[in-house]
């Protein structure tokens, strides 16, 4: 499945990214202490209260054991197999008619390929490797948060736009994760130096976020990990021990917003039902909230205010922080189900929408908003716009107004939200299974990108559809030219 979507801005990519440098002994003795390679095949299992069930330990423990043993019986096949294959017995004898030791100018050694006469088409190979690695500036790069049975990765995607309005989408490389993603947030905080760099943030089944660097390529740790894990120690017949670094969230890390303007500030929202504030460049989180009862499903960072901060929870309600004003409590709505997503307009300070898991969509005006807590906002429109939970939804950056919506019932949905009045502009089934993330491009405004549990992603050029055509067509900006047209 694809859990979360993330576009990068044209030209943050390097144009041929870096080769990872093998780790150090030093940096695979931390990982072996760590326990980052070990896989817990004997992990004891836990009831609902968190309590140790004995048996089920003994009978996962034998399971493993088995299945180690059949692992190992195979690979000692295989080892078998192959030692018959090179008939090591006669591996001196020599076959009639083949020289063993030649002479003469096949024993010529050249300095360099090119000047090897037995080498045909020397420089294509690299020359086509090389264009393969190769990033254009004008190219859109989408960085998908994929989950299959056996391994997590983040898969890094470039969509080449060609002049006749044909996109070519292909997966550029990826990154292997040591846990199930959920959220992603990009960033161009220079954490390595310079002025900016490309980089992602992932929250995930664990405690931890990681950042990874996008420029680099076969990379086998994140360049930077906030909280997490200390250390672990299972205790027979007891719950698991756990120690956390200072100030980490202590659940998985449902929601990631960067802060565009404070670049390097990042916020995250937690089942552990806290909202934190990091400061990337120290490794440090420099907030924690506790200003919700379940858990934080999603933050956003206001795009024309960013000292103000929105979460939703599956308490049923949405708080809007402005850090200009640490002492205030801050504004809260109270909504009908569990939050799914929300998001910013980014035409206006003002407005805001919000999804939620009973298939409707939400939307509110801050400048309605009461810190009385008898008091009840009213939103400015209330949309049962899905069958199922929507989980997804997506401002477009250019065309106000106009907002894609993703749910578990398998579509993907437009609307325009002019007047506060919401009507559906178009719709689609992209047969990717249940719909999770769906995210407008800000350099390409009308392409979507829509992953879902089927584990694909399409880019929807949504200003081909006749809909989107006739009621938005004045910000139908026409596609930069590419090079040479």
């Amino acid at each position: 499945m694809i859990s979360a979507i993330s576009w990068i801005p044209k030209g943050a990519s390097k144009p041929v990214p870096e080769e990872a440098e093998p780790p150090s002994k030093e940096e695979i003795d931390e990982l072996v202490k760590s326990g980052a390679l070990e896989r817990d095949d004997d992990d004891e299992s836990e009831d609902e209260d968190g309590d140790m069930e004995v048996d089920a330990t003994k009978q996962s423990g034998e399971a493993a054991k088995s299945s180690k043993a059949a692992m190992s019986d195979a690979k000692f096949n295989d080892i078998t197999d192959g030692l018959r294959e090179l008939d090591m017995d006669n591996y001196d004898d020599e076959d009639e008619g083949i020289e063993i030791f030649s002479t003469g100018l096949g024993d010529l050694y050249y300095p360099c390929n090119d000047l090897d006469p037995y080498i045909k088409e020397k420089d294509d190979d690299d020359s086509e490797e090389l264009e393969d690695l190769t990033i254009s500036p004008t190219d859109a790069v989408i960085v998908c948060a994929r989950s299959g049975d056996d391994v997590s990765q983040l898969e890094v995607w470039v969509c080449e736009e060609s002049d006749d309005g044909e996109l070519n989408t292909y997966v550029h490389h990826d990154v292997i994760i040591s846990a199930f993603p959920l959220s992603t947030a990009w960033l161009d905080c220079p954490l390595k130096g310079g002025e900016k760099g490309n980089f992602i943030a992932v929250g995930s089944m664990e405690p931890s976020i990681e950042i990874w660097d996008l420029d680099i390529i076969d990379e086998v740790q994140p360049c930077l990990i906030l909280g997490g894990i200390v250390e672990k120690k299972k205790k027979k017949g007891k719950k698991t021990s756990i120690k956390y670094k200072e100030d980490s969230h202590t659940d998985s890390v449902l929601g990631l917003a960067w802060n565009k303007e404070y670049r390097n500030i990042l916020a995250s929202a937690s089942a552990d039902r806290q909202v934190k504030i990091w400061d990337v460049a120290t490794a440090k989180c420099t907030i924690t909230t506790e200003h919700h009862t379940d858990k934080v499903q999603a933050v956003a960072w206001n795009h024309h205010a960013p000292q103000v901060l929105l979460s939703g929870s599956f308490d049923h309600s949405v708080v809007m922080k402005d850090g200009r004003i640490p002492s205030h409590s801050g504004y809260r709505w109270k909504v009908t189900a569990d939050v799914e997503s929300l998001g910013w307009d980014p035409h206006t300070e003002h407005s805001f929408v919000v999804s939620l898991e009973d298939g409707t969509l939400k939307g509110f005006d801050i400048r309605t908003a009461t810190s009385d807590p008898a008091a009840e906002s009213r939103p400015s429109f209330t949309l049962h716009a899905h069958d199922k939970s929507v989980c997804t939804i997506s401002y477009n950056p250019s065309a106000p107004n106009l907002l894609a919506t993703g749910s578990t019932d398998k579509m993907v949905k437009l609307w325009d939200l002019s007047n506060n009045q919401p009507s559906c502009v178009a719709s689609r089934n992209p047969k990717l299974g249940a719909v999770f993330s769906v995210s407008f491009s800000e350099d390409s405004p009308y392409l979507l990108a829509i992953g879902g549990s089927k584990g694909l992603l399409e880019v929807w050029d949504t200003s081909s559809d006749a809909g989107i055509s006739r009621r938005f067509w004045n910000f139908n900006k026409p596609r930069r030219p590419q090079p040479g047209s």
